[in-house]
C-alpha cells in the first residue's frame, strides 16, 4: 500500500487524501456499514442491492438552495448506509442543477468513494426547447444521458430511468435506446418510472428480447395511494423478478405530522402547486388521526409508520424519501417493517375509510 493510507473506511492516495484536507472536507464515517439504522435489498432478482431508504434529489437540491445544507445531507444519509441517491435531470430547479450540485459532493467530499454509490438519474420530462428535449426518443434520451454524466462528472450511472412513458415514440425505440447504454458503458441496469402495468408488460417483452438488465420500476406508492396494487403491478414485478422502487412513500408530506392541526405556512402545501390545499379533507384528517394512533401503540411516528408499511414485503426494494435536513433523514431511517397481522387488517380499515 506504497503512498497510501487507510481513511475513512478505505485505503486513498495522497492526492486524494490532500485534496479532501485542503478544502476540510467531511470524512465519511467509517461504521457507515456497521449501523443498525440501514439495510439493504436485492432490485428484484437481480444482483444489485439497494438500502431499504434511499435519497431522492428532488426537492432542496436546486439553485436557490443551500449548497452547504445540501452536502451535509449527502453525507449524514451515506454515513447512516444510505448508498443509493435518486436524481433526475430536470430536478432543480433550474433543470439540472440537482445533478450539478451532486457532482460538486461527489468531487469535494466523495472523492474515493464512487464504487461504494449506486447513482440513478432519468430523462423523460422536458428538459430543454425543441422537439428533442422531451420524451422518449433515442435522441432525446442520447443526448440527455450524455449531460447529466457530464453535470455530475461521472463516466456511467449505476441506474438509467425512463422517467415516464412517451406515447409518440414506439416503445421498441425507447427500450433499444436504454438497452444501447448498457452496451455502451453509460449504465450498469437500465429502469422505467411511472410506467402502469400494462406499459410495463410492453417494455418487459422488448427488454427481455434484448436481454437488457432491467431491474426496477419506480411509482408511486403509499398508505394514500395503492395504484400499482389496484392494476396490478406490484403482483406483476414480483412474478417477472424486477424490483418496485416507490416515491412519494409519505404522500408529499401528508404522511408527517404537519398537517394534523392544520396547515403549516412554511408547508409545502402552502408552497407547491403539486400539493393541493383541498386535499386535506375532513376523511383525511381522520384518517390521518386513526394511522398516528396505530403508531403510537407500535412506538413510531405516523411517518415512521407510513415508510415502514411501504417496505413491508420484498417486492419493494427501496424507499425514495425527500429532505430538507439531517435531521429528517434520520428521522426517516427508522423503519421497522415487521407488521402483525391485526396490523394490517386495521391500517387498511383505516384506509378504506372503514374506522
Amino acid at each position: 500500500m506504497e503512498n497510501k493510507k487507510y481513511l475513512g473506511g478505505q485505503w486513498l492516495d495522497e492526492s486524494t487524501i490532500k485534496h479532501l484536507m485542503q478544502n476540510k472536507e467531511r470524512i465519511p464515517d467509517p461504521m457507515r456499514y456497521k449501523k443498525e439504522a440501514v439495510h439493504y435489498r436485492r432490485a428484484g432478482k437481480s444482483g444489485l442491492k439497494l438500502p431499504e431508504v434511499s435519497l431522492g434529489l428532488w426537492h432542496n437540491f436546486g439553485s436557490f438552495d443551500s449548497f452547504e445544507n445540501m452536502r451535509d445531507m449527502v453525507l449524514t444519509a451515506f454515513d447512516h448506509g444510505v448508498c443509493h441517491f435518486d436524481l433526475a435531470n430536470n430536478y432543480g430547479p433550474r433543470g439540472g442543477a440537482a445533478e450539478e450540485n451532486f457532482g460538486r459532493i461527489l468531487r469535494e467530499n466523495l472523492a474515493g468513494y464512487r464504487d461504494e454509490l449506486c447513482i440513478s438519474t432519468k430523462a423523460g420530462f422536458g428538459m430543454w426547447k425543441g422537439p428533442y428535449g422531451d420524451g422518449g426518443s433515442k435522441k432525446y434520451l442520447t443526448a440527455s444521458l450524455d449531460q447529466s454524466l457530464k453535470r455530475m462528472g461521472l463516466d456511467y450511472v449505476d441506474i438509467f430511468y425512463h422517467h415516464r412513458p412517451a406515447p409518440e415514440t414506439p416503445i421498441e425505440e425507447t427500450c433499444y435506446a436504454l438497452h444501447r447504454f448498457v452496451e455502451q458503458g453509460k449504465a450498469l441496469y437500465i429502469g422505467i418510472s411511472n410506467y402502469n402495468r400494462a406499459q410495463t408488460e410492453a417494455a418487459v417483452a422488448v427488454f427481455r428480447e434484448l436481454r437488457t438488465p432491467f431491474v426496477l420500476n419506480q411509482v408511486c406508492y403509499n398508505l394514500l395511494d395503492r395504484t400499482i396494487e389496484e392494476d396490478g403491478l406490484k403482483d406483476y414485478a414480483a412474478a417477472q423478478g424486477f424490483g418496485i422502487i416507490a416515491y412519494s412513500p409519505l404522500a408529499q408530506g401528508l404522511l408527517t405530522e404537519r398537517y394534523r392541526g392544520g396547515i403549516p405556512t412554511d408547508s409545502r402545501m402552502r408552497k407547491s402547486f403539486t400539493l393541493k390545499e383541498e386535499r386535506l379533507t375532513d376523511a383525511l384528517l381522520n384518517k390521518l388521526a386513526a394511522l398516528h394512533d396505530v403508531a403510537v401503540r407500535r412506538g413510531q411516528t405516523l411517518p415512521e409508520l407510513a415508510l415502514s408499511w411501504v417496505l413491508k414485503d420484498s417486492a419493494v426494494t427501496s424507499v425514495i424519501v425527500g429532505a430538507s435536513s439531517s435531521a429528517q433523514i434520520l428521522d426517516n431511517l427508522r423503519v421497522d417493517p415487521c407488521f402483525s397481522e391485526e396490523e394490517l387488517e386495521e391500517i387498511e380499515h383505516i384506509c378504506r375509510g372503514e374506522n
